[in-house]
């Protein structure tokens, strides 16, 4: 009897410290929307996403000042000295201008270039909001991770509880000869699960919290808790056409983006074909003396035409085209992809709200089973291996509607995915 309540003092000393170190620890309270609003300004996918449009916004102003005048000035000094036999000679030279060029023509090449540029920064825009898509599922799943860890540490208590309740049960009844030792050690071990369950659970909570302080963008983990429920909202039950739905997803939107780009860099590749006409025009002052006064000017026009590099040109339309070709076989794929992924994301969602139904219904039957089966067993109508079957249906059962529940926000979180919502979306 002493290794058997040595058992149950051990057991409720882990209870209360787990009990106790959750109390003492000072947990920081995040809503969902306090977690998508630090992720959108902490998360460093975001951040690089950001910086890449802000790299090709600079591009598309690098590639378009070549159609504006290019305009540069000079200033020289210089002292120079020549020996003869006569004596040295020392001779100073001075020269300050401006020079200017402007390009006329060149087979719309810098247009094409420009055109390009600009898709390719609103290709970069569209990966942002696919960077934000992707952001906004990984801290959802990590929201509802620690969501249903919470709750699951609830569950691993109530179990606890009844589990203990059910051993001091079969305690007073072993004791009073009503009972065998092979229940009392079943009851035994059942509580000694249930401890190491609690223990597990607790220990999952701070995976789930280190989870969600990585989407958070935070460099330092801090005890958390989130507020929440395990109610879907986006159930989608009548099905929506998905044809109509991938139109605005940001995959398939930056993919068209970098096709346009590419289709213009390819007219870019033919313009490289044609001449190239450029003015120019400067003006000077030299002198030996400063300021200088004499004055030069010039104006002129220059016509430049390729005519044989080994095949370079071709080469590179070659290249273009066969961008622009790999680009629209991706964008084709891209989107029977995103039509496949949205109709197995709604058939899961639905899948996934069914259960929670059916396993609530099945917690409330098997709630009730268990209060009748407690008072029978207890006035000796009910066998202890009828008994403890239902117990452990009871246990089941409440971790099965928790992680229906869970799989069900889940499931909702992968369908807003497919949509291809970005972290706005709330």
């Amino acid at each position: 009897m002493f290794k058997k309540y040595l058992k149950i003092i051990l057991i409720s000393v882990i209870y209360l410290n787990i009990g106790v170190g959750r109390l003492c620890a000072e947990e920081e309270i995040l809503s969902w929307n306090d977690c998508v609003r630090e992720a959108a300004k902490n998360h460093p996918d975001l951040i690089a996403a950001e910086e890449v449009v802000k790299q090709n916004q600079a591009n598309t102003h690098i590639v378009s000042s070549a159609i504006y005048p290019q305009v540069n000035s000079s200033l020289t000094a210089a002292t120079s000295r020549s020996d003869s036999g006569k004596g040295a000679t020392v001779a100073d030279a001075y020269n300050y201008g401006l020079s200017a060029s402007q390009l006329i023509f060149d087979g719309a090449k810098t247009l094409n270039n420009i055109n390009a540029a600009g898709e390719t920064l609103n290709a970069s825009k569209q990966g942002y909001r696919f960077a934000s898509t992707t952001v906004r599922y990984n801290l959802r799943s990590a929201f509802i991770n620690l969501l249903n860890a919470q709750e699951n540490l609830n569950i691993t208590r109530e179990i606890f509880d009844i589990r203990r309740s059910n051993l001091e049960l079969i305690t007073l009844r072993y004791e009073s000869g009503l009972e065998h030792k092979g229940a009392l050690l079943t009851a035994e071990a059942d509580l000694a699960q249930a401890s190491y369950s609690m223990a597990q659970a607790q220990r999952n909570v701070g995976v789930a919290q280190g989870q969600l302080t990585q989407q958070l963008g935070r460099l330092k983990l801090v005890p958390m808790r989130v507020l929440g429920d395990f109610q879907v909202r986006e159930t989608a039950e009548n099905k929506p056409a998905f044809e109509t739905l991938i139109k605005n997803n940001p995959s398939l939107l930056q993919l068209d983006a970098q096709k346009k780009s590419a289709a213009f860099a390819l007219k870019s590749a033919y313009a490289n074909f044609s001449p190239t006409l450029t003015g120019s025009a400067g003006a000077n002052n030299n002198g030996a003396k400063w300021t200088p006064k004499a004055n030069q000017w010039n104006m002129g026009l220059s016509v430049s035409m390729p005519i044989f590099e080994g095949g370079l040109r071709f080469a590179q339309v070659d290249q273009a085209r066969g961008v622009l070709n790999q680009l629209i076989a991706n964008e084709k794929s891209t989107r029977d992809n995103l039509i496949y992924a949205l109709e197995q994301s709604w058939a899961a969602l639905q899948d996934a709200v069914e259960n929670v139904g059916v396993q609530e219904l099945n917690l409330t039957a098997t709630e009730e089973r268990s209060k009748i089966a407690q008072a029978q067993y207890s006035i000796g109508f009910v066998s202890f291996d009828n008994w403890t079957i239902i117990e452990n249906n009871l246990v089941s059962a409440k971790q099965k509607f928790l992680a229906a529940e869970a799989a069900a926000l889940s499931a909702e979180a992968a369908w807003i995915k497919a949509k291809g919502e970005t972290l706005e979306y709330d």
